[in-house]
């Protein structure tokens, strides 16, 4: 029996969780679980959770158990951790004794040291580092709504165990048709989505303007453009790659994006929730410290919040 856990299924975790439960009925040998709270997983217990998709419509997706305590869980063959980063800490301590030797951890939440902070608290396992390209939302409770992006996990080797690959997940996931891409080097790829989010992340919850209004006004363009740039030399400083197209790509995605488009920390922020503050401006601060890198526009930005 494989059993396999989606910690949090909010807009991300609800759709990949949502999606993989397309195969319980042909794998009677897998069991599936959704870690939720609240209103969200009252709903997601009594009428099972609605997906709603832009390509493949609207769906009831039926986990074999939905609960708030990660502690009804049993020994974990995979895990998708799909929390945010504030959260994350908490939810370690409590995963940890789910996990054994060959458990595929495979984070799917924003930040560029997620790794590492796994590592931290959860000795046992394989560590995928991973990131998620896919625009959904809880639209109200017990249901995730899917609008854009391009719905793919980006997922690569764990450095400590270059020498496993969890083929059997990748199996269930073409079966589930979750879109993934492999890459040797998935450090490369998780800065290249945290160039943008991070950047334009800011710079939206700072001045309270949508993706479109950012663009559209030379002076909020060239801020965000900055901001990448400060990232990028934060992110050479720590051995990654990133080259000058990467940058050019990050910033301009942006223009892609319907004109109203909020982005997901702003949206926290505008609400007066926790929000990802950390995540996006101290922990580039404190790594452009560090490095003792001026970051100009950064220091600027991020006192505004």
């Amino acid at each position: 029996m494989k059993h396999i856990a989606f910690i949090g299924v909010g807009g991300v975790g609800g759709y990949f969780g949502g999606k993989m439960t397309s195969i319980l009925s042909n794998h009677k040998d897998i069991k599936m679980y959704f870690i939720a709270r609240g209103k969200h997983l009252e709903q997601i217990q009594k009428n099972g959770l609605v997906l709603k998709t832009k390509a493949e419509g609207e769906r009831i997706c039926t986990s074999t158990l939905a609960t708030e305590r990660i502690e009804d869980l049993p020994m974990l063959d995979a895990c998708f951790i799909a929390v945010k980063a504030y959260d994350l800490e908490s939810v370690l301590f409590r995963l940890k004794d789910c996990i054994k030797e060959e458990t595929a951890i495979i984070p799917l939440l924003n930040g560029i040291d997620i790794s590492r902070r796994i590592r931290e608290i959860i000795k046992k396992g394989i560590v995928y580092p991973a990131c998620a390209y896919v625009g959904t939302h809880i639209e109200s409770p017990g249901i995730v709504s899917q609008n854009g992006g391009d719905c793919t996990i980006i997922l690569g080797k764990d450095e400590t165990l270059p020498q496993y690959k969890p083929e059997w997940v990748i199996q269930l996931m073409d079966e589930a048709f979750i879109r993934y891409k492999w890459h040797l080097n998935c450090e490369i790829e998780i800065w290249k989505k945290y160039l943008f989010i991070a950047a334009y992340g800011l710079v939206a919850a700072c001045l309270g303007k949508t993706l479109g209004q950012i663009w559209e006004e030379e002076q909020t363009r060239e801020m965000t453009l900055e901001v990448i740039r400060e990232i990028a030399s934060v992110g050479r400083k720590e051995g990654v790659e990133i080259t000058d197209e990467m940058v050019m790509e990050a910033f301009e995605k942006a223009k892609h994006f319907p004109y109203e488009t909020k982005t997901s920390f702003q949206r926290d922020y505008e609400k007066g929730i926790k929000d990802e503050r950390e995540l996006f401006g101290e922990a580039i601060l404190r790594l452009a410290k560090k490095h003792s890198i001026k970051v100009p526009t950064i220091d600027q930005l991020y006192p505004l919040l």
